[in-house]
């Protein structure tokens, strides 16, 4: 754990804070022959990093691997050894350039797909949604007329109850206060005249 703790420092500080700082001081200072350095160590580092995803997923276990991950960067770095530069002329920069063709005809191809799916994933995202909202307001509404149905089924057997039983206050719904208080009152009166006369 101690080992993994130092490598992380390590790689953070010495791997990506240092080369960014004096990545920073090559162009201000517009030195060509520090920027290509490093910018041949932003590539071998981009290459290592995406190694690094892998192999801490499988080499972990290996006896020094942390080490050995400090050692590399170590040697990349080091003006003495100039590893970044050995590697990207020895290795990265003959594969990129018998391979570059193919590298741009696949990022174009894979730009134009993206795109599509792009367009294709928004376009099915907002006919979900428009149905969401459809079937939301739907099931709104239906709750709706089952909760003033539910008032009105109430209302109804209150009236046409026994009139022994009290008769619960009303439940109005807003429309106007002299429509509801007449027809609750000669519903009430209705009834206890049916019901004197049966």
């Amino acid at each position: 754990m101690v080992s993994w703790i130092i490598s992380r420092l390590v790689v953070i500080i010495f791997g990506t804070l240092y080369p960014a700082y004096y990545s920073y001081k090559a162009v201000k200072s517009k030195d060509i022959k520090e920027y290509v350095k490093w910018m041949m160590y932003w590539i071998i580092f981009a290459l290592f990093t995406t190694a690094e995803t892998f192999t801490d997923l499988f080499l972990c276990w290996f006896p020094f691997y942390y080490e050995l991950k400090i050692a590399f960067i170590a040697w990349l770095l080091s003006p003495y050894t100039k590893g970044s530069s050995l590697l990207y002329r020895k290795f990265v920069h003959p594969t990129l350039s018998s391979k570059e063709k193919e590298i741009d005809d696949c990022l174009v191809q894979a730009k134009d797909r993206s795109y599509d799916a792009l367009v294709h994933f928004g376009k099915r995202g907002l006919n979900v949604a428009a149905t969401a909202a459809v079937m939301a307001a739907s099931k709104g509404q239906g709750a709706l007329s089952e909760r003033l149905r539910s008032f009105s089924m109430q209302d109804l057997s209150t009236i046409r109850g026994d009139s022994s039983s009290p008769v619960p206050p009303p439940v109005t719904v807003r429309t106007s206060s002299k429509q509801s208080k007449p027809k609750t009152s000669r519903s009430v009166s209705e009834s206890t005249s049916s019901s004197g006369t049966a």
